[in-house]
Parts: C-alpha cells; structure tokens; sequence
C-alpha cells in the first residue's frame, strides 16, 4: 500500500472504506510546501460508526486470552518493522524530520508494541488477586478489567510513537480503540490499519480516522466511548476537557511544557552542551519535553554560552534528506509562522540574540537554531512553550534559586540536571517539579518508563505499567471465607 496514494483512507470495522465528510486533507512536504497526496475525511456519521464498531467489538476482546491480545500486539511490531524504511521515508518527507530521528521513532514505536505484549502475557495469571481482610470473616480478590472502547487523539509531531504509546497498552489491556490522526501527518499511521487487517486483528478492536476539529468533536462527543486519551496543546486539551465533562469520563491529558535544564558549575562543558542541544533542537524543538530554559550557574555562564554557541553554528538546517542535515524544517506552515512572531517579538524587546533569530521567510519551513542569553523571566520567551528550536537562557547563583526559577511555570512535564555531583544532581531533580527528570543525559524515553506531567503538563501517564494501568479499571470481589 502506498501510504501516500490511496482513496480509502478510513479504518472502520476492520475495513477500509472513503471518508464522506467535507473536508479534504492535503498534507505538506515541509520542505517544499508540495503537496504529498489527498486524504478524504471522515463524517461525524462515520466516527459513530467507528465508535459503535467499537462498543461491538469490546465484548468479546476484553475476554480474550491476555496471551492471545499479546500475539497481536507482536504483530503490529513485526508489522511496523517489515515496513521500516518506508515509514521513515513517509515521516521525512511529511514531519521533515532527518533520517536518525525518524528511524529513532519507528524503533521506538517497534518497542512500545513489544513492551506491552510482554505485560500483556501475565495479566490474566495476575487476576483474582487474594487480600485478606483484617478483622473480618471474609476474604477479598482483586481483578483489573479493561475501562471498555477508547477514543484516541494523537498530535502531529511524533506520528506512530504518541500513537504506539496509545493504542499497545488500550489493547494489551482489552480495551477498543478509535483513533483519531492528526490533519498535519495523517499519513504514516494509517499503516495500522494495514497490519491490523494482515494479522486478523478482529474487526472492531481498533479503528482510525482522519480528520481535523469536526472529526475530534464528533469522536469526543460520541457516548459509545468510556474513556478519552488525548495528546496535544493545552488550548485543544481543554475543549476535550470540557467536551466530555457532562458525561464524566475517564481523561487522560498529555499537554504542553516549558521544561527547565539545570546546569551546576562543576560539569564537563562539552557534555553539558550535547545534552542542551539535543534537549531543545532534537525535533526542530517541537517537543512538549523540548528543554527551552536554560538555568546556568554564573561561574561558568560565559564560557558555556560560549561553548554552546560553537556548536550551535555547526548545526546544518536543511532537507532531510540532504546528508549534512542536522535539523529538519517545522512540520506544519503554521507552527512555522507561530515561531517567526516569536522570534520577531524577541527582537521587538531588544532580546539579547547568542544565533539564530528572526530571518527571510523561506519556501521550506525552515527556522535556525536560535538562543537568547539572559532572558527576561516575565519575558514571553521565558514564560511560554514556543514549540520550536529556541532556547533562553539564565544565571542562578544558588541551588534553591536554580530550583524557584525552574519551578516557576505553569507547566511540570518534563526536567534536565546536569551536574558532576551526583548526589547535589539527585537533589535538584527531586526538586524540580515534574513527572520525568533526566540527570546528566540527552532526553531519552523507554517503553517501561513513566511519561506524563505535574500541573497544567497533564494527566494521566503513559508508558510503563501505569500506561497500561491507564485502561484498566479496579474491581474487588469480597466473599466469605
């Protein structure tokens, strides 16, 4: 299947079938701003029909053989495997992301599906787990079911990861799932429809959707669903949010951040630069985990600016697939555009701009990597996630001041240390107020790690066992003995 060239481009029921809604989706070459193919949408009518498809198919998934589930979910690994290089072409050319990245996310989306059918082989040996009450003539057991159908919205800048974190645990769990893709890069995750459909995945247990706001609306409003996974902005978080709130449904949320780095004057300078680079240019910056504020201790200020700008400016911003390219463009034209005022407003403030800035508008999406030294902390490049390659900066003298200005945000999502004192590096990152850390490390996330946040970051986790604990729902059965 040519992911790029196909008129069906709607999962229902275990087929394919043409979207009848009224939008039309032409997804962008970033580079070239072409166009890479177009999609028809699905109707809300065809979103009801997803999510009754669905409710249908629950009833007999959630009881079948966890071991069974876990077969499947190694077939969507292989699935994706044998389709590797093909869907790391699709995310180049549709996210622009270099070749490294993109073969990084199918190798993680590979790993989430093998992840959790490992989980998925011992929960049924787990159920009916005994407690004995204390005090009582009775004894309990405790048994963990699936929460039931799911409906699912997944962002634009990490297609088939943010989905394989959604989908592997929903269904390892017993739950059914409508996916909704994002209206920027629908593309490569239409790829598990294909391996639903060559492993005989049941019709029903997982369906996809494309669309942009009408099809989200629709699938949030629908009552065949019992809980709601959404991954995204925090403005569109809060419509989900609201949207499912009179029905009081389960919701988990992974939003936005403004992730504080932490850098002690005892480090070794050229790590201390990867692992800034890495936490904040990695993805074009498009990252709700992107490390966008930089807190430096003031001994060595200078010298790792200094440093850091070096590096910076060997950074090659071009094509994906050109062999010198570091960074790719921005994915979408209007992210692109976000970021340019930004970068204009920085300028407009008398910023003091390291590299990078404001520029000519470009055909390509392209944004150069860009820091501020010494920024303002009420300035809005300080406060705000800008979602791009763009990185201000700040002094501390002093651990807590380190601390109060990385906790000084809305957001709690994500946090690096780099310090050569592991013990001070242990304190700074139980200090910072959020739910991942990183200590003297480029940001680097595993299938049984904890992904989500603290504040307006999230809520909810992905990933790990509490990933999967996420679709599960706790029932205790108490018996005489």
């Amino acid at each position: 299947m040519d992911l790029q060239k196909r008129d069906e481009t709607l999962f229902i029921n275990g087929e394919w079938v043409r979207g009848s809604g009224e939008l039309i989706l032409t997804p962008i070459d970033p580079t070239t701003g072409d166009a890479l193919g177009r999609l028809e949408t699905a109707s809300a009518d065809q979103v009801e029909g997803a999510a009754q498809a669905s409710a249908r198919a629950f009833a007999d998934w959630k009881v079948t053989a966890s071991s069974e589930r876990a077969a499947y979910l190694r077939g969507f690994a292989k699935g994706l495997a044998t389709r590797q290089e093909r869907l790391v072409d699709v995310q180049m050319r549709n996210n622009g992301k270099p070749r490294v990245e993109a073969e990084i996310d199918v190798g993680d989306a590979i790993a989430t599906f093998k992840y959790y059918a490992g989980l998925a082989d011992t929960l049924d040996a787990c159920q009916d787990a005994r407690v004995d009450h204390a005090g009582g003539d009775h004894i309990g057991m405790v048994r963990r079911e699936p929460v039931g159908p799911v409906g699912m919205i997944v962002p634009w800048n990490f297609p088939l990861v943010t989905s394989a974190w959604k989908i592997a645990p929903a269904l390892a769990a017993g739950c059914t799932a409508v996916m909704k893709t994002s209206e920027m890069t629908p593309l490569a995750e239409l790829v598990y429809g294909e391996i639903a459909q060559e492993i005989g995945l049941p019709p029903g247990v997982l369906n996809i959707v494309t669309g942009a706001m009408e099809v989200g609306v629709a699938l949030t409003g629908s009552r065949a669903f019992r809980k709601i996974s959404f991954t995204g902005s925090n403005m569109v978080g809060a419509k989900v949010m609201a949207a499912i709130a009179p029905r009081c449904l389960p919701l988990s949320l992974e939003l936005g951040g403004k992730a504080p780095i932490i850098v002690t004057e005892d480090v070794d300078i050229n790590h201390a630069v990867d692992c800034i680079i890495g936490g904040i240019f990695f993805n074009a910056g498009q990252m709700c985990s992107a490390s966008s504020r930089l807190l430096v201790h003031g001994s060595i200020e200078a010298k790792l600016i200094e440093a850091l700008l070096a590096k910076t400016e060997t950074l090659v911003t071009a094509s994906p697939f050109a062999e010198t390219c570091d960074m790719g463009p921005m994915t979408a034209r209007a992210q692109y555009i976000k970021v340019r005022e930004y970068l204009a407003r920085a300028q407009a403030d008398g910023l003091d701009c390291v590299t990078g800035g404001i520029s000519k508008e470009t055909i390509g999406n392209f944004v150069v990597p860009t820091i501020y030294r010494n920024v303002p902390h009420d300035n809005p490049v300080w406060i705000e996630e800008i979602f791009g390659p763009v990185l201000a900066t700040t002094r501390f003298e002093t651990d807590e001041e380190a601390l109060a200005l990385a906790n000084a945000t809305e957001y709690g999502l994500v946090g690096t240390v780099v310090s050569a004192d592991e013990a001070r590096a242990k304190t700074l990152a139980n200090g910072i107020e959020a739910g991942q850390i990183w200590i003297n490390t480029p940001q680097v996330v595993y299938p049984d790690s904890a992904w989500g946040g603290f504040k307006c970051s999230g809520i909810g986790r992905e990933l790990g066992p509490w990933g999967l604990a996420g679709y599960q729902g706790v029932k205790h059965i108490t018996c005489a003995c």
